[in-house]
């Protein structure tokens, strides 16, 4: 995690920035680029969810804007399995000096990226040629390893030639292991984009008509959605609030807890108990049971009944005399002495 980030003046002569970005995508890509999850490398892990609350956007925003820097600006690539985010022109206007010190933490983080399409991605505006060829051994590696695989499943099972029928249909085609690989990316691809689909359709609901929500149309989790939205609306959270809403349902898709409806009420319990009816309240508890590693109702439970109260000294309320003492037997007689 970087403690700061260098942003060039020439940034702003950028003819892309200067023309074709909105103010709000001046915004968003400088964020990208000095967020504290960025790395020496250009490619790091971060979620929407985390965009949303750091920029205080709806989940809907972000996604949009994700979409127009991936398909009309073409200036990152996002992995929505990995979660990991690749700056194109990174390299460019960070990576000019080399060293041991700056390769051996390009050498480290580079082996912690997942998809190495973004490797290939971020080296192609690298002009060092030290570096360069460093980002290139990662992903040309893979590029070895696949040919590899696809020569030796050519050799267990060589095409048969044009002409000649195969009775027996048992023999597996060469590719069927990567095809069926390839084919359940496809598939996870497409059930990604079909519950985003659900979720956007669900917020343009709740946006025409917070109250009433069609259960008929949305499946068991949406139903959870509803649930944490009413509670939301009947403990005073903010009923007008749909940005408050729509980031605090993010962290029933995008969290790690085992029961993230349970858990996320539980959380607006407590900060309805402590009068502290605001979602940041609300987001840093369930951060820190995430950090505690608390990802179910029972554990956080026996986490709070085993923590040590913190006993306080409070100060003595005795109430102490000042002056002088007065005896009690003292009477006191005004016409003393004026006789």
């Amino acid at each position: 995690m970087a403690k700061y980030r260098m942003v060039q003046t020439e940034f702003w002569r950028n003819p892309i920035l200067s023309e074709a970005m909105t103010p709000e995508d001046k915004y968003f890509y400088l964020y990208l680029l000095t967020n504290p999850y960025t790395t020496q490398i250009g490619i790091y892990k971060i979620t929407k969810r985390q965009m949303a609350f750091d920029l205080g956007y709806s989940i809907e925003s972000v996604h949009s804007l994700m979409e127009r820097f991936i398909q009309h600006h073409k200036l990152i690539r996002y992995n929505s399995e990995t979660r990991e985010l690749a700056i194109k022109n990174w390299g460019k206007d960070n990576l000019h000096k080399g060293g041991k010190p700056i390769m051996d933490c390009i050498l480290s983080e580079l082996k912690e990226v997942e998809d190495l399409s973004l490797i290939q991605f971020v080296a192609e505006s690298i002009h060092k040629q030290e570096i360069h060829e460093l980002y290139e051994s990662f992903y040309k590696r893979e590029e070895m390893i696949s040919d590899k695989d696809q020569r030796d499943e050519g050799e267990n099972h060589p095409s048969i030639p044009a002409g000649e029928e195969v009775g027996d249909d048992t023999l597996p085609s060469r590719f069927t292991i990567r095809g069926q690989k390839e084919n359940e990316n496809e598939n996870e691809k497409e059930k990604e984009k079909e519950k985003e689909k659900q979720q956007q359709v669900f917020i343009q609901n709740i946006e025409k008509n917070p109250d009433k929500v069609d259960l008929d149309r949305v499946d068991e989790k949406i139903a959870d959605v509803q649930e944490i939205i009413e509670f939301w609306d009947q403990n005073g959270f903010g009923f007008s609030n749909m940005n408050g809403k729509q980031q605090l349902l993010a962290w029933l898709e995008d969290s790690s807890f085992l029961q993230p409806k349970v858990v996320i009420l539980k959380a607006m319990e407590i900060a309805c108990a402590n009068n502290k009816r605001r979602l940041n309240y609300v987001v840093g508890i369930l951060k820190n049971w995430e950090n505690e590693s608390l990802l179910t109702v029972e554990e956080i439970d026996f986490y709070q009944e085993n923590q040590k109260p913190v006993h306080q000294s409070r100060p003595s309320t005795q109430s102490f005399p000042t002056g002088r003492a007065i005896p009690g037997e003292f009477v006191l007689d005004l016409t003393a002495g004026e006789e």
